[in-house]
């Protein structure tokens, strides 16, 4: 393996020879012209071309972005040689040992090197770099399908001493080995060219003082060619002033008199430059609000297309400028719309982006565009905006320097929203005082404010230029051979099998964010776009809906599971609140091969952690730890297919790659993939996953688990080997951990019950107020709510008040009552206070409860299954998780897909065990024998 590149600081070029995926070449600049050579090559092959996920764009346009073989705005040829080159063959004998590990995304969302470019939604690096520390060593390769770990993987290299120091002292409190520290390669892919041209530019060297030279002089020739078209005369009508910016103003029309208002003049107050929501008509003085006038319109010909358009009517209602180091506002003057007609007399520029918008979510369902009279990507922009979002473009695209070049169009791309009409003029007050934020567009939604805030270039790059090269990106050093960036679908990496050390991923979750959509404004200008037919997101508006997503996901996570090495770990970004697209997530990992190890939520309030039991009362982010099983255990499997050993292979297996202990602040946590249940959840899937029939009914595994001797603490299972370390670390607690439980169904309500009597073995009298205080807002929609008593016939038991007293009461009893210590079991006055007190059964006993509960709901699933009407209105998901279980042994997926047809889509979704073993079904039903 080859050595890992020194890194360089970004203030020193890269000059003289250079050596490339092991080719010799004289400078970068004869690199470039090779591989743009041979890419330019591949792009003329149709097979290439016509992958899944290729972006839409021209050869010159795909060429103009790419920086081969390192980033290509289209799937990149090289990422195999890069592996090949940097990377380390899969090795069976490497020992390789990691437990989970929480990281809090939050952090660093103020970095100056995470704002140095915005985009709709990122991980900052300073949140994933425990993470890659953690799970790799110097010079392992890290992969982001979604391409937002670039700089973390290389911050392991270049961090500054204060940091190292911070994270060291941090993690030698949780008793963890210090950090190895030492960059990481890093494989970065994206299916928008927007986002791996940003990737690109935070990721491969280049000379901060040259790009900062180069910005000052692109402002200034800009400047030097249209300042004009941003001069304003003074109120004194001699002295000249530069815009800063331009308030437009929707007009409006009156619903009583047809007057037309300026809605900026009528109810923008002037002194605290605060919105009015009721002013009078200018005309006829009527209550007017914003609700209650019409949008006044204006047809005109759109010299771009030859067509004639109506477009919303605006007219100028303020400008502020500057003479000097001062700052004035005043009226738009005869001056002011002389000059702004003559510049709307011009010609649109040819770097301006003319193409229609096509169907999509974020501009035609919602007619949010439409109302604005914006259907093609120049409506976007003034007529003053378009000339100077087109000389910028110009001159970046224009520059000599290759590298520089690249960095110009990722600074001047960031005006494309801040300088077209998205942009609003808004006050935010902070108390008695005022501050106006000028440069604000609405973050994840294409929306056309009433009042627009039109900007000047320098007004907004300036500053930009100045924080891009003094505070984001000086001393930050990027390395080169480090990383490689790929244009394409993350469901077909051009990656083999088992190269990949590490993988941290944050995939788009749902419909929170309509990624394609909002990224073709700004793709529009380079001339590529995004395929979005391949796009991993639910959009009502391209059919695409929970079960497409899930497809979808699935085919991205299978794919990251063929490219991790055996024994790897993969860590998941999730953060939407359906339960829904949640079980869609934990579905799709484990259907792709991935065994959930640990999911963890971020207590923003608290700033810890907590281990999530409830997707309904999940609202914070939450972190996913995924293992991919190494291949022992794999060819075990086929080996000796579904026998009782191969679940408890599993069950060892398993319990290896779990944390022994977690702290939160400073106390014991309950583990909760410990949970026994939880530990036969990953079981069966594992299983169902192989198409494999259970080997183990969960009464066998409860059993299995006291005869085999797994050890049992505090509700959890541990290996021989781990039971030791828990001990030591529970003889240290104040008290045993208790686990968070949410009562939203059947399932938790009998998890409650049971934390509840292990406590305080009950009569009904004693939990039946407890228990109803539980049955709250939470329960699901179509859930039956059981009938405790039920409830606990089929789970618990009870003393009837003959025999010896069980353990589990007169322990309670003996402790809390002082009358009741050092009696005998068979002593009548024990007897007669632990009598009709329900308890949690021992494990032999436990599993005897299980099969007589398991017999009572197949049962009750066959009148499920019998039922003649169309939907079932209320049932109950243990019934039915019992009968998918056991129509999936008996290969019947014929039931499981009808009774699942008899239940609201929503209850199936938000079940993941239902929602596994119907997708496998269907998935098996459709391939056919």
């Amino acid at each position: 393996m080859k050595e890992t590149t020194p890194l360089f600081d970004n203030s020193a070029a890269a000059s003289g020879p250079v050596e490339c995926l092991g080719q010799p070449f004289p400078n970068d600049a004869a690199r470039r012209k090779h591989f743009l050579k041979l890419l330019a090559e591949r792009l003329k092959d149709p097979e290439f071309r016509n992958q899944e996920g290729f972006p839409k764009g021209t050869d010159e346009a795909i060429l103009a972005m790419s920086d081969p073989p390192y980033y290509t705005a289209c799937p990149n040829p090289w990422l195999a040689d890069f592996v090949a080159c940097y990377g380390k063959p899969c090795d069976p004998s490497e020992s390789y040992n990691r437990e989970p590990l929480a990281v809090d995304v939050s952090v660093g969302k103020t970095d100056q090197l995470y704002k140095a470019h915005s985009y709709h939604t990122k991980v900052p690096h300073l949140a994933i770099v425990p993470s890659i520390l953690h799970y790799t060593k110097p010079g392992d390769i890290v992969l982001d399908g979604f391409a937002g770990s670039g700089v973390a993987a290389q911050w392991c290299g270049s961090a500054p001493a204060v940091y190292r120091h911070g994270l060291e002292m941090e993690w030698k409190t949780q008793g963890k080995p210090a950090p190895k520290w030492g960059a990481r390669r890093v494989i970065l892919n994206d299916l928008s060219p927007a986002a791996t041209f940003i990737a690109a530019n935070y990721n491969l060297p280049f000379d901060v003082d040259a790009f900062a030279q180069a910005g000052k002089a692109l402002l200034k020739e800009v400047e030097q060619e249209i300042g004009w078209m941003y001069e304003t005369l003074h109120t004194d009508g001699k002295t000249k002033g530069r815009i800063e910016y331009t308030v437009w103003s929707q007009l409006y029309t009156c619903p009583e008199c047809a007057g037309e208002i300026n809605f900026t003049a009528e109810a923008l107050d002037p002194q605290t430059k605060r919105v009015k929501e009721q002013f009078p008509c200018p005309h006829c003085g009527a209550e007017m609000t914003k609700q209650r006038m019409d949008r006044a319109y204006v047809n005109k010909l759109d010299s771009a297309t030859g067509e004639t358009i109506q477009t919303p009517k605006r007219a100028p209602a303020l400008i502020v400028y500057k003479i000097g180091n001062n700052r004035y506002e005043k009226l738009p003057d005869a001056h002011d719309l002389a000059l702004i007609a003559k510049i709307e007399a011009m010609p649109l520029p040819p770097q301006v982006p003319s193409i229609a918008i096509p169907p999509m979510h974020m501009t035609h369902e919602r007619a949010r565009m439409d109302h604005a009279g914006v259907t093609h990507i120049h409506h976007f922009f003034l007529p003053r905006a378009a000339q100077a979002m087109a000389l910028l473009w110009k001159k970046a695209l224009a520059w000599p320097d290759a590298r520089i070049r690249e960095m110009l169009l990722f600074m001047v791309e960031q005006a494309v929203w801040g300088i077209s009409v998205l942009n609003r003029y808004k006050t935010i007050m902070h108390g008695r005082t005022q501050s106006s934020n000028v440069n604000q567009y609405l973050s994840g939604v294409y929306y056309v404010p009433s009042q627009h805030s039109e900007v000047s270039p320098w007004y907004n790059l300036s500053n930009r230029l100045e924080r891009l090269t003094t505070k984001a990106f000086r001393g930050y050093r990027a390395g080169l051979d480090v990383a490689a960036i790929n244009t394409g679908t993350t469901a077909r990496l051009p990656l083999p099998d088992a190269s990949i050390d590490y993988i941290f991923t944050d995939p788009p979750f749902g419909e929170n964010i309509y990624y394609a959509d909002l990224n073709f404004l700004v793709e529009s200008w380079h001339g590529v776009t995004t395929d979005a037919q391949p796009e991993a997101i639910i959009d009502r508006f391209k059919k695409k809906a929970l079960p497409e997503y899930q497809h979808l996901m699935q085919r991205c996570f299978a794919e990251y599971q063929r490219v991790l090495k055996p024994g790897r770990w993969m860590t998941v970004v999730f953060s939407n609140s359906r339960a829904g697209v949640w079980n869609a997530i934990q579905v799709a990992l484990q259907q792709a091969g991935f065994v959930v190890a640990e999911v963890t939520a971020l207590d923003k309030k608290q700033g810890s952690y907590r281990q999530v039991t409830s997707t309904t009362a999940v609202k914070q982010d939450l972190v996913i730890s995924v293992y991919k099983p190494n291949g022992g255990l794999e060819q075990r499997l086929t080996e000796r297919g579904a026998s009782p050993e191969s679940a408890w292979d599993f069950v060892e297996t398993h319990l290896k790659q779990l944390p022994v202990t977690k702290h939160r602040k400073g106390e014991l946590e309950q583990v909760v993939e410990r949970d026994p249940r939880r530990i036969y959840d990953r079981l069966v899937a594992w299983f169902v996953r192989h198409d494999y029939p259970v080997p183990l009914s969960s009464d066998e595994f409860l059993s299995g688990l006291h005869q085999r001797d797994f050890p049992e603490r505090d509700g959890m299972i541990f290996l021989p080997s781990q039971v030791g370390e828990y001990d030591k670390k529970r003889a240290q607690a104040a008290e045993a951990p208790q686990m968070e439980l949410f009562v939203s169904d059947e399932r938790s309500a009998i998890d409650w019950l049971a934390e509840f009597l292990k406590k305080r073995p009950s009569t009904y009298q004693e939990v039946h107020p407890e228990f109803i205080t539980q049955l709250g807002a939470g329960w699901r929609k179509h859930e039956e709510k059981p009938e405790l008593a039920a409830l606990l016939e089929d789970n618990f038991l009870r003393y009837e008040g003959t025999g010896p007293v069980p353990t589990q009461i007169s322990n309670y009893l003996s402790k809390n009552f002082h009358d009741y210590r050092g009696l005998d079991k068979d002593d009548p006055r024990l007897m007669a206070k632990a009598k009709e007190r329900w308890y949690v059964p021992d494990p032999n006993k436990a599993a005897d409860l299980e099969r007589r509960r398991e017999k009572s709901l197949l049962k009750e699933f066959e009148t499920y299954r019998t039922y003649t009407g169309r939907r079932l209105k209320e049932f109950r998901l243990e019934v039915l998780r019992a009968g998918f279980k056991a129509a999936w042994s008996q290969k019947d997926l014929q039931t499981i897909i009808k009774v699942a047809g008899k239940i609201p889509d929503v209850a199936l979704q938000e079940d993941e065990k239902l929602l596994l073993w119907y997708d496998q079904a269907l998935t098996l039903a459709e391939a056919g024998p």
